[in-house]
């Protein structure tokens, strides 16, 4: 059972499998099989039955070509009209799947543009359409052949909006297999089946979400053993890192979080950063903020402490303002102290305003550990690799963020957090971390913030437990280098799990740990608009579903059988 979703280079993929596939086409057919098992179950949803369904293949030269000509005649053979519109001389597709094809009934196309075009229209067009045109083995943009063929059918819209469905057989043709960038135009898939293991495109923007809902099948080959490009952690490794307070724990051992946050013109952000760390966990909150943002934080959450003192992990920067002289000042002393300055350096989420004071500091010779957690979005990347002398727009960083985030980890020594769809995290040494970044209702002001605040409770717990000599059901008890970055990939699931409870939305993503693997299209349903506090509230209740989803180990603060909030009651824990 696999613990998470891992990628692996398509060459190593490739190399892995050649000594069992050369020869043979036994796995060709075995591919195949799976195509046509879900190209089914498409059919089935967008019209019901299979018989007298219309579907397209868009056939390469390559091995996916064959694939999707098999599954073509299997297609067929069930009642299904099939046609097949090649990118490339029929001399050129796979001989054997070919003839399969035809002697099953599937037409090859004599004009595969007009055919692309035909499978487009809204009232006589395709039900499907099979996306085989390249494997994982292809590099840069489509070429010109297929390019065209797909044009008419990007052309009809969206997923859900078009009136077919898109089945890609290992990934959308044209996607950068090993980093997910899109070097040309894309048939966006409403499905994905590919083998072995996932690739990176199916986990890094921005290839990630034209991939739609992706299946991994066995085929029997074997999974590289080289290192792999990216994970996704699923739900049950992220919830093993949880742990339940017991009896002899109290507010330090329970972590407690030092905020930087809030200023006059943004007060409000230092409300949610600290609501969100008081509903994650937090045993305590100390706030330095200006009057204003302090008045509103006591009036929402009186448990906050408004002064300096000890703390396992400080939040600095959400809704601050780099300009506010004063202000800067301050935060920029804590960064010295965050650094490590005036001695050991300090668990820390470094957030917006604090992000460009980081990289002057940065830039005269600071460096930052594992241990401080940078959480910039696309343009305040760009900003501080700019500030650190690497000429990069934001529109780069959206192009290739996977480039962008292992660089700023070169540059600064930190965990980085890019605010990507999905979210990427990386850390010196560590693997990059792949986690949905939860339904499009967080794009709401104020959602930062509480992900700054759920990140900075999350790291607190991690150092009052490694100060304590004990560890997380999910890590050792020493602080390793990836351990800043599981804790990372832990807020921003949290935080996605709810903004989708807050908004109403329904099927939060997973990866499903079975003999198929599952990861994709996260939500099933649209939900409703949310504010960002709504988001900090509803952070209790997923926190148990994520506890529960790693429980079946037994934290060593319960007693066995005990449950969070349930049977077992934490005692003396004002201390």
């Amino acid at each position: 059972m696999p613990a998470s979703a891992t990628a692996y280079p398509a060459r190593a993929v490739a190399d892995a499998e050649a000594p069992l596939t050369a020869g043979t086409d036994r796995y060709m057919h075995a591919a195949a099989h799976a195509v046509a098992q879900a190209a089914v179950a498409e059919l089935r949803g967008a019209r019901g039955a299979l018989a007298g369904a219309r579907v397209l293949l868009l056939v390469g030269a390559g091995h996916n070509g064959g694939d999707a000509l098999l599954a073509g005649a299997l297609l067929a053979r069930r009642g299904c009209a099939v046609i097949a519109a090649p990118a490339t001389d029929a001399a050129r597709l796979h001989a054997t799947a070919l003839t399969a094809a035809r002697t099953a009934g599937v037409r090859l196309a004599a004009d595969p543009l007009a055919a692309a075009r035909a499978a487009a229209e809204a009232d006589s067009g395709a039900d499907l359409v099979i996306d085989g045109l390249t494997g994982i083995g292809a590099t840069g943009p489509l070429r010109p052949a297929a390019s065209r063929l797909i044009a008419p059918l990007r052309a009809a819209g969206e997923p859900g909006e078009r009136p077919f469905r898109v089945l890609a057989v290992d990934l959308p043709s044209g996607v950068g297999v090993d980093d997910g960038t899109l070097p040309g135009p894309v048939l966006d898939a409403d499905r994905t089946v590919t083998f072995t293991c996932f690739k990176a495109a199916h986990l890094l923007p921005p290839a990630a979400p034209r991939c739609g809902r992706v299946e991994v099948v066995d085929l029997g080959l074997p999974v590289p053993e080289t290192m792999p490009l990216t994970a996704r952690p699923a739900d049950a490794e992220l919830g093993r890192l949880l742990r339940v307070p017991g009896d002899r724990d109290h507010k330090y051992t329970r972590g407690v979080v030092g905020l930087w946050a809030g200023s006059r013109t943004y007060p409000g952000a230092a409300v949610l950063a600290a609501s969100a760390a008081v509903h994650t966990g937090a045993g305590m909150v100390r706030l330095a903020a200006p009057a204003r943002a302090v008045d509103l934080v006591l009036t929402r959450r009186p448990e906050v402490v408004p002064a300096d003192g000890r703390c396992q992990a400080l939040v600095i920067g959400p809704g601050t303002d780099p300009t506010d002289a004063p202000r800067a000042a301050e935060l920029d002393a804590a960064l010295g102290r965050v650094l490590g300055e005036a001695g050991e350096s300090v668990d820390a989420v470094i957030d917006a305003g604090a992000l460009p004071l980081l990289a002057a500091r940065l830039a005269c010779g600071g460096r930052c550990s594992q241990r401080q957690v940078l959480t910039p979005h696309a343009g305040e990347a760009s900003a501080l690799l700019s500030g650190l002398g690497e000429r990069a727009s934001r529109e780069e960083v959206e192009a290739a963020p996977a480039a962008a985030v292992r660089r700023l980890v070169e540059l600064t020594g930190a965990t980085v957090l890019l605010k990507t769809t999905p979210t990427l995290i990386a850390s010196p040494g560590g693997t990059l971390l792949s986690v949905d970044s939860g339904p499009g209702w967080l794009a709401t002001a104020g959602s930062g913030d509480v992900l700054a605040g759920i990140i900075g409770a999350l790291l607190a717990a991690s150092r009052a437990d490694a100060d304590n000599g004990r560890a997380g059901r999910g890590e050792a008890t020493d602080v390793a280098a990836e351990t800043s970055a599981r804790r990372a990939a832990l807020g921003v699931r949290l935080h996605a799990l709810a903004a989708a409870q807050a908004a109403g939305v329904e099927g939060a993503a997973s990866v499903a740990c079975a003999a198929t693997a599952e990861a994709g299209p996260p939500y099933t349903s649209p939900g409703h608009p949310i504010a960002a506090l709504e988001v900090a509230e509803a952070i209790p209740a997923v926190w148990e579903r994520l506890w529960r989803a790693g429980a079946h180990r037994v934290s060593s603060s319960l007693p066995a059988g005990a449950a969070p909030g349930r049977a077992f009651r934490g005692k003396n824990v004002h201390r």
